[in-house]
């Protein structure tokens, strides 16, 4: 039969041992570890250490914050002579835990952590490191999770001298933001804070990471959430956007409320809304188009600040378009090596959209065939 504990109802816990759980409260509260994470951690510590030490992990751990109880029982088997140390104890000192007990019998014998040998004492240490590094990680993850596809804060902490990348901190989490994905000519400074979107979060091998970038298209999607109250509400909705980081971006927006100018909210008075924005971009010059169900309208609204006289959609289901405009828009419209054209394409989602001038001549040449958005970049050069 089991024999039972002579530990006292009564009796007090060690003070010495409420030194562990202290421990562990304050891991939590400086690294957000939770303090039931932890114990399982060590208890799996104790079982290894017991196994190294006696040859025995059936055991039972007593781990109590409340009451400050910590104990490690072992189970042993009550013999006239030990063979086994760390699975057999004395008929007479198995009595002194239980007085009922006799040979062959099952008595749990509470054990000393300190007598653990050395070598096992670092194996339960190193799992006890293991386990901290395990919580951050998940910790981490959580953080990371919790702002997935999202627009946060981050504080740069270093820049890296040699590739550029910036580490930055971002609530109690570390991330790289690449050069590829910072602002092309921004000048990021350590101590600075700046504001990053998170792409992705993915589990490696060398624990959580947050994809994050300064360069994707809906981080000026979030910053006009942030700034502007009716994309925020709903009244205002964003339908597309494109953008080539650090340079130009456009965006198409529509109203669901008659009374409400979708354009206008996003500008703001006197240009209050829209400026912030540029302000956060370094300079990025931002179009806000009308987005209109139809194809036409809504390509020559994303031609803006051109104006466009035509557009002739093909019959083939190509997705491809010819546009025209007057002579002294022609450059404007297709814009700085065709980029005005590149992000219209892009932002209504259309594979092609020739441009050519309302006279169909090109300057003093000859006429030319209506050129397709690459190769009118080329023109434009």
């Amino acid at each position: 039969m089991a024999a039972r504990s002579s530990k006292k109802k009564n009796e007090k816990p060690d003070n010495s041992k409420n030194e562990i759980f202290e421990a562990l409260e304050l891991l939590e509260k400086e690294r957000g570890i939770p303090v039931d994470f932890m114990l399982e951690k060590i208890k799996k510590a104790i079982l290894t250490a017991c196994k190294n030490s006696y040859d025995n992990e059936d055991a039972v751990i007593d781990l109590n914050p409340e009451t400050g109880m910590f104990e490690v029982r072992l189970k042993m088997i009550a013999v006239d002579d030990v063979w086994e140390p760390g699975k057999e104890v004395l008929i007479e000192k198995a009595r002194k835990i239980d007085p009922t007990v006799e040979v062959g019998d099952d008595v749990y014998v509470t054990m000393n952590t300190k007598e653990f040998g050395r070598i096992a004492a670092q194996t339960a240490r190193n799992i006890i490191r293991q386990g901290i590094r395990d919580g951050e990680r998940g910790q981490m993850m959580q953080e990371f999770q919790s702002k997935n596809q999202e627009l946060v804060s981050a504080l740069v902490e270093r820049i890296d001298p040699r590739t550029g990348a910036a580490t930055l901190r971002i609530g109690k989490a570390e991330a790289v933001l690449p050069r590829a994905e910072q602002v092309g000519g921004e000048v990021l400074e350590e101590g600075r804070h700046i504001r990053v979107y998170v792409v992705d979060v993915r589990e490696t091998e060398r624990g959580p990471r947050a994809i994050i970038s300064r360069t994707h298209p809906d981080l000026v999607k979030r910053l006009f959430e942030t700034e502007v109250p009716e994309i925020y509400d709903g009244t205002v909705e964003i339908k597309a956007v494109s953008r080539e980081a650090g340079s130009r971006t456009k965006l198409a927006v529509l109203s669901h409320n008659p009374d409400v100018d979708a354009i206008g909210a996003c500008i703001g008075t006197r240009g209050s809304r829209v400026s912030s924005i540029v302000e956060e971009l370094g300079g990025e010059k931002i179009d806000i188009v009308e987005y209109n169900d139809d194809p036409a309208k809504f390509i020559a609204s994303a031609l803006s600040p051109a104006n466009v006289l035509s557009v002739t959609v093909a019959e083939d289901g190509s997705r491809s378009c010819c546009v025209t405009v007057p002579d002294d828009q022609l450059s404007l419209a297709i814009g700085n090596k065709g980029q005005n054209v590149r992000l219209a394409a892009k932002l209504t989602g259309w594979t092609k959209i020739d441009i050519k001038p309302e006279s169909g001549f090109f300057g003093e040449e000859a006429p030319k065939a209506s050129a397709g958005a690459e190769t009118a970049g080329e023109e434009s050069e």
